[in-house]
């Protein structure tokens, strides 16, 4: 049996990245109360940095609160960038290179675990998870049969015609039927 090698697009590496980020808000009252706070719009993209994976993203941090003797309430918003590096160890001693594709994707959104209050200030810490994925050429080695052969043979389209002597029909059969 005979071996090929296919060149294709495969993932060559993959991790994933736990990360916990401590924030602090300073907002203009004096914070009684934070009522809620939640992470939206997180985007992000990976790209090669001399053989590691640099992920810049940014989200936006909401935080409802109360003050002014919890008679009064407000909801601040913020942007937050982060930048993580992530190795990811490659396949077959493979090295990261620009021609490289790196898929970066989020395993846990982030999300925000904890809520201090210091007067005018809002200390929260901010977790979240995102996987990468780098997808490279390898090799794939498949088995090939040299004799297989998988053509149709030519038939003669006179020897599939039924001719009228091969069925017997039976022209009374409909009246019989709806006789019943």
């Amino acid at each position: 049996m005979n071996y090929k090698e296919i060149v294709t697009k495969a993932v060559i590496g993959k991790t994933k990245k736990s990360t916990k980020d401590e924030l602090t808000i300073e907002t203009d009252q004096k914070v009684d109360t934070v009522l809620g706070c939640w992470v939206i719009n997180n985007t992000f993209s990976g790209h090669n940095n001399r053989g590691k994976v640099n992920i810049d993203g940014n989200y936006d941090v909401n935080i409802w609160y109360s003050f002014d003797d919890n008679t009064k309430t407000n909801v601040l918003v913020r942007n937050f960038n982060y930048q993580d590096v992530v190795n990811v160890r490659l396949k077959n001693d493979a090295n990261l290179t620009n021609t490289n594709e790196i898929i970066v994707r989020s395993l846990t959104a982030p999300s925000v675990t904890n809520v201090e209050v210091d007067g005018s200030l809002i200390k929260l810490n901010v977790e979240k998870e995102l996987g990468v994925e780098v997808i490279g050429d390898t090799k794939v080695r498949i088995a090939v049969e040299d004799d297989f052969d998988d053509y149709e043979v030519e038939t003669d389209p006179e020897e599939n015609v039924i001719t009228e002597t091969e069925i017997e029909i039976d022209e009374n059969y409909l009246n019989s039927v709806n006789q019943k």
